[in-house]
């Protein structure tokens, strides 16, 4: 009998069921959406998935980099082996993971869809088979899940899924996680393929040497002569050459978001990125790993610059505070003075997470401690009240007897950013790497800042903008007065001097 006249002697509703079973077999998006027409919506980036996945051939190898929570692994790691099975029974499908659990999760619903759905393609489960690590059909193909390091012996796979093999910054940020995932993918997971098998590797980005990043430096973008076809979804776009045909700016389609809303796309993304820090931001959502280092100061140069032993006797003493504010509540407050060789040290670090009623005692005890003449304090955001904050903090602890009474209050210096921290800290960072600023004692957080903030970072870490206006009090920088504002000196709370030269209490 011929399959038109199967088709004619069906009824209408077995017709339509037909039409969407054979609709389903186009490729792994339209299955993802006839086994779940409930939650499953086919989205841009989803039906393009979906159509590459489709195409794939004899030995192609597939690399998808998206945004987390996108719809990716329900359309590659669930739909695309149930989609396969339909098409080549006998297929062997092996998936792998950074953890076992995660490919068994997958692999079960998989399984589910086959017992459920699997009839209407010729698919059913060999009888026995209860592992969800390791199961048949009938027809004799089957599924393998394995986590990275796990073994795939006995297994020849004629389709490879790998969908995340990090799990987390920290493992992607060690060398030798990354190792180990590296010889499991070349020495496991790419040695039990069958000749012709094509392999897809899914992944949200984490490091630029990730299995992705050392993937494409040894074995390249196919459309540059290279073995791999590359599927880059950036959160917002950023290429002239966008997959989906987006303009540079425009939002990521996202499951749970109509394609056509695209203010509302705009607002999730732009939220994810203010909740976000920039080196994730960057990595996680916009497939662009960069290295630690940031826009200042390398490691090296700040290595350079440690002056610990024998530095030498400070010249004029300084406190410099960043209040917190701006919707951040962390208070800057670095220590230093100009020495002898007129070289600015940094010497004290006393950033915490404050109110202005602790970050202005903070500053007024390191003042006292260091003997220093001066408190610089940044103003945009709290004003005058951030400098009557340190001279009503000074009286207290005059009262407090945690300074002595008459002790003179060091001048209170008003500073005002106007422009970018970008623009403020690179003058600095030029000091640094000239060798006129250097560090007095070791101050790891304040190294750390120096080194890895990013000029997209939402943050803005309060110890870059302290050290960055200590640096400006003491120093003859160029271009200070574009980067700064310096108001009038506040006068000093106290008329009785502190007698002497400086003092040097706590270096």
């Amino acid at each position: 009998m011929s399959d038109l006249a199967v088709y004619h002697d069906m009824s209408d509703v077995e017709l339509r069921a037909e039409m969407r079973r054979l609709a389903a077999l186009k490729n792994p998006a339209t299955m993802a959406k006839y086994l779940d027409p409930r939650h499953f919506q086919i989205r841009a980036h989803t039906r393009l998935i979906g159509q590459t996945l489709g195409q794939l051939g004899p030995d192609d190898r597939l690399l998808i980099t998206t945004p987390p929570q996108v719809g990716k692994s329900t359309l590659v790691s669930q739909s695309l082996p149930f989609w396969w099975l339909a098409r080549e029974p006998r297929a062997k499908v092996v998936l792998g993971s950074y953890a076992a659990s995660l490919a068994l999760k997958h692999s079960r619903v998989v399984r589910r869809h086959v017992f459920e759905h699997g009839a209407q393609f010729g698919l059913r489960i060999q009888r026995g088979e209860a592992s969800v690590y390791d199961w048949s059909t009938t027809a004799g193909g089957g599924m393998r899940a394995v986590g990275v390091g796990g073994s795939l012996t006995g297994f020849p796979a004629t389709l490879a899924i790998c969908d995340d093999p990090h799990k987390d910054r920290k493992e992607a940020d060690s060398r030798l996680m990354r190792e180990h995932v590296w010889d499991w993918w070349s020495s496991t997971f790419m040695s039990r393929l069958r000749p012709g098998t094509p392999v897809v590797l899914l992944m949200t980005r984490w490091h630029e040497d990730d299995l992705a990043g050392r993937l494409m430096h040894y074995e390249g973008v196919k459309a540059r002569g290279g073995k791999w076809i590359v599927l880059h979804l950036p959160a917002i776009s950023s290429a002239p050459d966008d997959p989906l045909h987006r303009a540079p700016g425009d939002p990521l389609t996202h499951p749970a978001i109509p394609d056509s809303n695209i203010r509302l796309l705009t607002a999730h993304w732009s939220k994810k990125k203010a909740e976000t820090k920039a080196r994730d931001w960057g990595a996680l959502y916009q497939g662009d790993p960069k290295p630690a280092e940031g826009a200042l100061l390398s490691r090296e140069q700040l290595e350079r610059a440690r002056h610990f032993q024998e530095p030498p006797a400070p010249m004029r003493v300084a406190v410099a505070v960043d209040p917190s504010g701006g919707g951040r509540d962390e208070a800057g407050i670095i220590g230093g003075y100009l020495g002898e060789d007129q070289r600015l040290y940094w010497t004290h670090d006393r950033t915490a997470h404050m109110s202005s009623a602790q970050w202005s005692r903070a500053a007024c005890q390191l003042a006292y401690d260091t003997d220093a003449q001066l408190i610089v304090v940044e103003t945009n955001f709290g004003g005058d009240q951030a400098t009557l904050a340190v001279r009503t903090a000074w009286t207290a602890m005059q009262h407090e007897e945690l300074i002595p009474e008459g002790t003179l209050c060091p001048r209170v210096k008003p500073v005002r950013a106007k422009v970018g921290k970008l623009l403020r800290a690179d003058p600095i960072a030029q000091q640094v790497i000239e060798d006129r600023i250097r560090f007095g004692f070791y101050l790891p957080d304040l190294e750390n800042e120096w080194a890895t903030w990013q000029p997209d970072d939402p943050d803005s870490p309060g110890r870059i903008d302290a050290s960055v206006y200590l640096g400006y009090a003491l120093l003859r920088v160029p271009g200070a007065g574009k980067a700064v504002t310096t108001a009038t000196d506040i006068s000093r709370a106290s008329v009785q001097p502190r007698g002497g030269a400086p003092v040097r209490r706590t270096y």
